[in-house]
């Protein structure tokens, strides 16, 4: 059963988040909104070396610790269904990793309907191979949550392709694994999810496809090739749209032979590891430190 601060947050996103893209018109409203800042939070930049330079025309922030680190590092890539900014809750667990002595960088990737993914890829892999150069990726892992899961997920599979090498794991929290949201198990899911609606986060996947078909594996990793990737770490709640695809990407990488570990927990919300309830704040430790100390 989820704990009361679980069910008080689906609460406050059902009245709060879910009605923001309960709709197509709200959707491509909200989708044209002017993006907010992307700066990290002042606080952050008290606790740790901070740095942020332009790679391809965007901007990737470094989130360092000050002593020195223990040599491990993170390519963390942000939610937000590929049109919103990120956020102080991406930072929180940027600045825990930060914290455990985790190098993290942030490639802060164009936002739809201005960008669209065939930006984010080469800007992506340029980091990951300026990384390479002073990490080895037996050290690196590769996160992202929702969005960023699914683009994180995506970009391990165009690894070989680029000529680079797989990271040490995969971290995906609450990947977005279809644009399409497709799966027929969704429609009955969707009332119990209080953030998330089918027809505006579709709409959102839209502006990032840019008139690309949404089924390629660049837009929808579940469609991709899952042998031969990085194990793979993953996080979902049974109260968000994404599950069905985590379990079908579960059922997949089993028959790839991929090492992919699933962790599914009841009553939780999209990004429960970024949430302030109990079963968040332990996810997030258990994050933590897999990707600190292994």
């Amino acid at each position: 059963m989820a704990s009361l601060q679980m069910r008080a947050i689906s609460v406050v996103l059902r009245l709060t988040r879910k009605p923001r893209m309960a709709t197509v018109e709200r959707a491509r409203k909200r989708i044209a909104e002017p993006k907010g800042s992307t700066a990290p939070p002042t606080a952050l930049l008290r606790r740790h070396h901070v740095r942020t330079r332009s790679v391809q025309g965007f901007p990737c922030t470094t989130v360092a610790p000050r002593d020195g680190g223990t040599g491990r590092a993170v390519v963390y890539l942000h939610g937000g269904s590929y049109v919103s900014e990120i956020a102080k809750q991406h930072w929180a667990l940027i600045s825990k990793l930060a914290d455990a002595g985790v190098r993290v960088e942030v490639p802060l990737y164009g936002l739809g309907p201005q960008h669209t993914y065939r930006e984010a890829y080469p800007f992506v892999t340029e980091v990951y191979r300026e990384l390479l150069a002073e990490v080895d990726a037996s050290a690196v892992t590769v996160a992202g949550d929702s969005a960023g899961g699914g683009l994180a997920l995506g970009f391990a599979q165009t690894l070989a392709e680029a000529g680079l090498p797989q990271p040490r794991r995969l971290v995906l929290l609450s990947p977005w694994l279809d644009l399409t949201l497709s799966h027929p198990d969704l429609p009955a899911l969707e009332p119990r999810d209080p953030w998330l609606n089918i027809d505006g986060t579709v709409e959102a996947g839209k502006a990032w496809a840019g008139g690309d078909d949404p089924i390629q594996p660049r837009l929808s990793p579940i469609n991709g090739e899952l042998g031969g990737l990085a194990p793979m770490e993953v996080y979902v709640g049974t109260a968000e749209l994404c599950l069905p695809d985590v379990l079908l990407l579960q059922e997949r990488g089993a028959a790839a032979g991929a090492a992919l570990e699933v962790t599914v927990c009841p009553g939780a919300v999209h990004v429960y590891p970024l949430v302030p309830a109990p079963e968040g704040r332990s996810a997030a430790k258990r994050i933590v430190e897999e990707i600190a100390r292994g």
